[in-house]
């Protein structure tokens, strides 16, 4: 039976979190558009299991999981219901209103594939979508709230696809535990009421606030039962006719409904938007590190790219002889993520409307190359592109400050199938729109309109039907005999591939337990140019600035979830960061 600890602790909110923009650590309460806040820490939280395992952000979600598993459903069958469960108790994060990426090891086949359900901009879309009417580009809640942020959702047609592709249950089987909860109801979490409470964005909608806040404003307490009648109706629909059901009729009028007459930036979706959607199978992409195969998710991603860059460029040091934490490893962790940033903001998009270089971006000559630039004496006072000839166009570098509202799980069935997947609505509550009891997503804003409004052609600028840019970066790592051996992602927007890095990292080169890995402090670069450290790297901070770095101390709110497996059965780490847990048997 599975051992674990730290399944439960009160929260205590904290007031600082880390912009991904480049600004300082500031108060999560003075500026709505920073990432989904932190709110505390637990101490680490593992757990070990023989046969299978789930590692997710919430108890409710991860009990989901593991009774398919019970039942004898497949890592995919256990995907669908952990989602649609973190649709109502963690909504700030994800859910059928957003999208998401996913990885799946068929043990049998030996076969690992990647799937996209990443949102797209509706078909009228144009690159100046961002932009107000004297040509400058939007404020950044100017352009999250309301209706021009939503991308036609991805996350139904996604679960379908990986109910279709490697599900074993039956469909309305693996939608039932989400129904039972929308029906019956759960209790607030002290993570969504911390959350609930600073949002006055989201608390202005009628719908939100009529749903998730009491009468006089404030949001409902910790322990509040709540019940999604609304929702609960969606998920009969989609299990009896499947996702047909969400994307044409009643709920797909719904969903251009809101947009469309949003108070705030209506906007331009249609039904046949919503019609035309699919989730796409896409090849992951691969590349080695130390004795290790690591593979992620390729474009619209820049996750896998930018998670094998950084390693790539860190293999060339000896992190273990230099020791976990220490200043020079934080140093070098930093320089390579900084490298490997300056190639996605140039190059990085859908591949499916801009070409993208990938296979050159991943190739051992260029990391080598790439590395050639890092040294372990000193800060790079500018961190280059690297110059690709990409046919049909040169484009200019272009940041998208993504906001973390994001999840992820891992997910290891009893016949060695892995699941890696995270799931995002982009800001903390996305649009703040809600439609039949779930959050429509902002992730339009993930495309780079600042460099649109300054005249410069970048290949991340919105498009009519195309993808916009995201980090997330759902990660299967193989050891030298091939076998799947860590199933990892996390949340937290553009940091995502820096906290995969240094989650590997700790595993491989600090030999680090999954639990260990997730909890240790990290330090991550800013678009800006400075650094951000957790507390517990402070000892590192004189020496980081002596390096050239300029650094601030704060709070990820990471959610990194991690699955091993060794030849004695799984081991499971939850980041003490969120709500999560390790369940299994």
């Amino acid at each position: 039976m599975l051992m674990f600890k730290g399944l439960v602790a009160t929260l205590v909110a904290f007031t600082v979190t880390l912009s991904v923009t480049g600004a300082p650590v500031v108060s999560a309460f003075a500026q709505e558009a920073l990432p989904e806040a932190a709110t505390g820490r637990t101490a680490a939280k593992s757990g070990t299991a023989k046969s299978y395992m789930v590692v997710a952000a919430n108890p409710l979600a991860a009990k989901a999981g593991t009774d398919i598993l019970a039942a004898g459903g497949s890592a995919a069958d256990a995907a669908i219901a952990v989602q649609l469960v973190l649709n109502m108790v963690e909504p700030q994060s994800s859910g059928v209103g957003g999208g998401a990426f996913a990885l799946y090891w068929d043990a049998k086949a030996e076969k690992l594939a990647s799937y996209d359900g990443r949102e797209e901009a509706p078909a009228a879309a144009e690159e100046n979508r961002f932009l107000t009417q004297d040509g400058k580009p939007m404020g950044r809640m100017q352009a999250i709230v309301g209706g021009k942020s939503v991308g036609v959702p991805g996350v139904v047609r996604l679960l379908e696809l990986l109910h279709q592709k490697h599900g074993k249950l039956p469909w309305a089987t693996v939608i039932a535990p989400a129904i039972e909860i929308a029906d019956n109801g759960f209790a607030i979490s002290p993570r969504l009421n911390a959350l609930l409470s600073r949002d006055s964005s989201f608390r202005a909608g009628e719908v939100a606030r009529a749903y998730y806040y009491n009468p006089d404003g404030s949001a409902k307490a910790v322990g509040t039962v709540l019940k999604n009648p609304e929702f609960a109706k969606v998920l009969r629909a989609i299990a009896s006719q499947g996702a047909d059901a969400f994307y044409t009729g009643a709920i797909a009028t719904d969903i251009v409904r809101a947009v469309t007459t949003a108070t705030s930036n209506p906007a331009d979706m249609t039904l046949d938007d919503l019609k035309n959607y699919r989730a796409v199978e896409r090849p992951p992409v691969c590349g080695a590190y130390r004795v290790y195969k690591v593979c992620g998710m390729g474009p619209p991603s820049s996750g896998g790219v930018g998670v094998i860059q950084t390693l790539g460029i860190l293999e060339k040091f000896d992190l273990k002889g230099l020791g976990a934490h220490a200043p020079t490893a934080e140093h070098l962790l930093i320089e390579a993520g900084r490298l490997a940033f300056a190639d996605r903001a140039v190059y990085l998009a859908d591949p499916d409307k801009v070409t993208v270089p990938t296979a050159t971006l991943i190739s051992p000559d260029y990391v080598k190359q790439r590395a050639g630039l890092v040294s372990a004496q000193n800060r790079m006072d500018q961190a280059p592109p690297g110059n690709i000839p990409v046919k049909g166009a040169q484009y200019a570098p272009a940041g998208s400050p993504e906001l973390p509202a994001t999840s992820h799980f891992s997910i290891v069935d009893a016949a060695g199938n892995a699941l890696a997947m995270t799931t995002s609505v982009e800001a903390q509550f996305g649009s703040r729109l809600m439609v039949d009891g779930f959050i429509l997503n902002n992730q339009l804003t993930d495309f780079s309109y600042q460099d649109v409004a300054e005249k410069r052609t970048v290949a991340n600028r919105v498009q009519g039907g195309k993808r916009p840019r995201s980090s997330m970066s759902p990660t299967i790592v193989f050891n030298r005999d091939g076998k799947a051996e860590m199933v990892l992602g996390s949340p937290l927007g553009a940091a995502i591939v820096g906290l995969v890095v240094k989650t590997l990292v700790g595993m491989i080169d600090w030999n680090l337990s999954p639990a260990d890995a997730a909890a240790q402090p990290g330090a991550l670069f800013s678009f800006g140019g400075g650094v951000t450290i957790e507390e517990g790297l402070t000892p590192a901070k004189p020496a980081l600035e002596a390096l050239g770095h300029r650094v601030n101390v704060g709070e990820f709110a990471s959610g990194i979830h991690v699955i091993r497996i060794t030849k004695d059965g799984l081991i499971g780490g939850a980041d003490p960061r969120r709500e999560g847990v390790v369940l299994g048997k």
